[in-house]
């Protein structure tokens, strides 16, 4: 059972691809490290293994099942079970909404309940900071807030592509926990990419190996 990516090339129109022939395991329950330098396509092969970018050659399989398209032309349920954190949360959240919606759009876009209240707690977010907008929070409280909402989504596989890149030590180290906390309660697979292999190394990500791009 993983999320597997085998012999992808990847890029966009009009220019060369970023990612050739490139492969990539994400076991289920484990955590895995990429790291590598600007430009090595890195968050191209986040976007591919989310279903966000169709590949120019190369599959991509949930737990064995080959998954054709990209976006909306795959089935929805099979969407869901990949979850990508973006390194901003601003530019990954609508301004206009308000926190509980935010953290709640996964479950009302699928038409199924969720306690937004409890998945807020799990998160370290207070009652007080839900109806509040992006701009009335902090980075780390809205990056908290993308993180429930990506629990609220229920996913098999969570993708961190820089995650943490723009919080503070302190913050990162609070978020880290949070992440690998909810994806041991879940048995999630988690992918995290970033440049600073110390931290893959701290969270746990040198066992199995750090794929170094």
């Amino acid at each position: 059972m993983s999320l597997e990516a085998v012999g992808i090339a990847a890029g966009y129109p009009g220019q060369t691809d970023v990612l050739r022939d490139r492969c990539l395991q994400v076991p289920a329950g484990e955590l895995v490290g990429l790291t590598g330098p600007s430009g090595s396509g890195k968050s191209t092969m986040a976007r591919v293994l989310a279903l966000l970018h169709e590949p120019r050659a190369g599959s991509v399989r949930i737990d064995g099942t080959l998954v054709r398209g990209a976006g909306y032309a795959v089935p929805s349920q099979v969407r869901r079970q990949v979850a990508l954190l973006f390194q901003s949360p601003r530019a990954a959240t609508d301004p206009r909404m308000a926190l509980r919606t935010i953290i709640g759009q996964p479950a009302a876009i699928a038409r199924r309940a969720v306690d937004v209240d409890e998945l807020a707690s799990r998160v370290g977010l207070t009652p007080d900071l839900l109806g509040r907008r992006p701009h009335q929070v902090s980075d780390g409280q809205l990056q908290r807030a993308c993180i429930a909402r990506a629990l609220a989504q229920q996913p098999r596989y969570l993708i961190c592509d820089e995650a943490t890149a723009m919080l503070d030590a302190a913050t990162t180290a609070s978020i880290m926990r949070l992440v690998l906390h909810e994806a041991s309660e879940a048995g999630m697979g988690v992918l995290m990419i970033s440049h600073d292999l110390e931290l893959l190394d701290a969270v746990g990500a040198a066992s199995p190996p750090v794929f170094a791009w």
